[in-house]
């Protein structure tokens, strides 16, 4: 069990990684308003040199976000909903443990309250 959760770690930490990045969560957002896209359609919407995209897709295709299709000589990208999932769970998991904090806080302040009024 230590050991998939360790690879969950791992991909979980890949996936936070490539978002990381300004450019890349623009590159999700290119393709998320556009299904799919070839590698020159997201090159031609940055001011940054197709290499330096193309080294943006390796890392988001490394960290499983994004799904890639070969179409003749074009490469067509668009996201793996798998791993918009992963983070979505975690982002929710960080909400409920927040929140179960905030109900614990909640009742220590009415019961300040409470105190406070009693007297």
């Amino acid at each position: 069990m230590p050991g998939i959760q360790q690879d969950n770690r791992a991909a979980r930490q890949r996936l936070f990684y490539a978002l990381a990045e300004p450019t890349r969560r623009d590159i999700i957002e290119l393709l998320a308003s556009n299904g799919q896209l070839s590698a020159t359609d997201i090159s031609n919407n940055f001011p940054v040199s197709a290499p330096a995209i193309s080294q943006h897709l390796k890392v988001l295709r490394e960290a499983n976000f994004v799904r890639v299709e070969k179409r003749a000589q074009q490469r067509i990208y668009r996201i793996n909903p798998e791993a918009m999932s992963e983070v979505e769970e975690w982002v929710q998991e960080m909400t409920k443990q927040w929140n179960a904090r905030f109900n614990v806080l909640d009742k220590i302040l009415e019961a300040e309250k409470k105190k406070t009024e009693e007297r």
